[in-house]
């Protein structure tokens, strides 16, 4: 099955659409407030346009930075836990164990 294109309606690049929405979002940036840097770069857009993209790929951007997020961390597939120190009930006994550091047994 084909992959609809989210951008294939409108007449702004999707590269403009990103970076309005990631400015809004990742920054404490009014509607106006991006606008007017976009308007500093050459770019005239409306506030209202761009709460429009906000609302309509602001789902579709958080989405692939989470599938983005999770591939990362799948990749390393060698989690270690290390513990310094831990509490076990062996036979209903309460046995402390303490992982020393290498340097202090003398290897």
């Amino acid at each position: 099955m084909k992959k609809r294109d989210p951008f294939k309606y409108f007449h702004s690049s999707p590269e403009i659409i990103r970076l309005a929405v990631m400015m809004y979002v990742r920054f404490p940036l009014s509607l106006r407030n991006v606008e007017d840097l976009l308007h500093e770069r050459g770019i005239d857009v409306s506030h209202e346009t761009i709460r429009f993209w906000w609302n309509r790929f602001g789902p579709l951007f958080a989405a692939e930075i989470r599938r983005n997020r999770i591939q990362k961390l799948r990749a390393h597939s060698t989690w270690q836990w290390h513990l310094d120190e831990v509490f076990v009930k062996i036979n209903g006994e309460t046995h402390y164990l303490c992982k020393r550091p290498a340097h202090a047994t003398g290897l």
